[in-house]
């Protein structure tokens, strides 16, 4: 007779919950939701006591999270390397400051067009010509992989560049052309109309955008979330490790390409058109290499294939910048424009690539990895049991573990 049978009833099997009672949760996983309502309420509350320099970085961080979401989607989930996020970008905020800006006052030749719709259509609009674009491309990115689709993808933002420096009327050309302001419903998101006040604190055109920023990234944040959550998102991820595995599996390769670059391309409009309300312009070195660049940095340094880590990693590489300009007088080795010495565009750059090297030799995970390697070891700390406890005392030699069909698969295991 089998070690099983002779054991016990009971014998290594954790006691049975009494019926009807509900199961207890650890006070790990009830402290996340608790931290994220509470960092949300401090985003909520920081317009009324931080300077408007904070609130346009904070604006330009939330453009910055939804266009790194959107490439990770296709680089860090799909696997399939892009350099023409700054194309797709370009895309929404040209189509944006086309649609919804008025007609004349270049001043050259060629006086500027616009159509003069309401903000939110040209939102939207250059949201879906951006995806548009994206979804043009997909059939030339289904057919490369690696470095020749990286290659494929980089000749759209020389595209791109050559069309912002030639279509005068539409884009400004070398000059660029001023974004209109944005507005819902009537509710502009100016200065002036309507002029409004909270507690005291007069609300202009930085705390307006600060709320518009939130809502878009925490949008496009949770919708990223239960995508990869949903069934497409586990057919994407199989995609990424193994083409002829997902095919085998049932999934269609090419459709599922083609998909993931319209919704990465529709962040990117998003994105582009958040970029352009943020500064207030767009030219044709907005949209370069350099862009495509930065956006890949973020991805990396945040972590492949985590929505989290995308965020963490775009708000590390959109703010430094602009914190080493606003604190050169006072930050060693960083001066201030016009000075002599490292500006603070070329040591952020310089940090960039400390920390891209780090991050490659010590946690290819990213922010993302190191925050999960230090919540996996709070979890084993609260799992293991204390000194002097029962379930600490070594089995005796006679006794017999039987096996739990709830318990995990041992590691390596392809049991889930």
């Amino acid at each position: 007779m089998s070690d099983t049978l002779s054991a016990p009833a009971g014998a290594g099997r954790a006691p049975a919950a009494p019926a009807g009672s509900a199961p207890r949760r650890s006070p790990a996983r009830l402290l996340t939701p608790l931290l994220l309502l509470a960092f949300l309420v401090v985003l909520l509350a920081l317009p009324l006591y931080v300077e408007e320099f904070w609130l346009r970085t904070g604006f330009a961080v939330a453009g910055a999270i939804v266009g790194a979401i959107g490439l990770n989607l296709l680089v860090g989930t799909t696997g399939q390397l892009s350099l023409a996020h700054a194309f797709f970008l370009a895309v929404g905020a040209v189509s944006y400051t086309f649609i919804s800006g008025e007609s004349g006052g270049l001043g050259t030749r060629a006086a500027l067009r616009g159509l003069e719709l309401p903000p939110i259509v040209g939102m939207v609009v250059g949201v879906l010509l951006a995806g548009l674009a994206g979804l043009v491309f997909s059939p030339i990115a289904a057919r490369l992989r690696g470095i020749y689709l990286g290659v494929a993808s980089l000749g759209l933002v020389f595209i791109g560049v050559h069309v912002l420096n030639t279509w005068t009327p539409v884009t400004g050309g070398f000059n660029g052309r001023s974004v209109p302001e944005f507005s819902l419903f009537g509710f502009s998101f100016g200065n002036d109309d309507p002029q409004l006040f909270v507690l005291g604190v007069p609300f202009r055109e930085a705390e307006r955008l600060w709320y518009l920023g939130i809502v878009l990234a925490l949008a496009a944040y949770l919708f990223a979330r239960n995508l990869l959550r949903s069934r497409p998102g586990r057919a994407l991820q199989t995609l990424r490790d193994s083409e002829v595995a997902a095919s085998v599996m049932g999934v269609n390769v090419q459709a599922y390409k083609a998909r993931v670059f319209l919704v990465s391309s529709m962040y990117a409009g998003l994105s582009g058109v958040m970029y352009a309300l943020s500064i207030g312009s767009i030219a044709p070195e907005s949209f370069g290499l350099t862009v495509s660049i930065l956006y890949l940095a973020m991805i990396v340094l945040g972590g492949l294939g985590s929505v989290a880590g995308a965020a963490l990693g775009a708000a590390f590489v959109t703010a430094l910048p602009l914190v080493f300009q606003q604190f050169a007088d006072v930050l060693p080795l960083v001066s201030a424009p016009g000075e002599g010495g490292i500006n603070a565009g070329i040591a952020a750059r310089y940090l960039f690539g400390l920390a891209i090297i780090i991050v490659v030799l010590f946690e290819p995970g990213g922010l993302a990895g190191f925050a999960n390697r230090f919540r996996s070891r709070g979890r084993r700390s609260a799992r293991a049991p204390g000194r002097g406890s029962p379930s600490a005392a070594p089995a005796s030699a006679s006794s017999t573990t039987v096996t739990d069909p709830s318990d995990p698969p041992a590691q390596g295991s392809s049991t889930r």
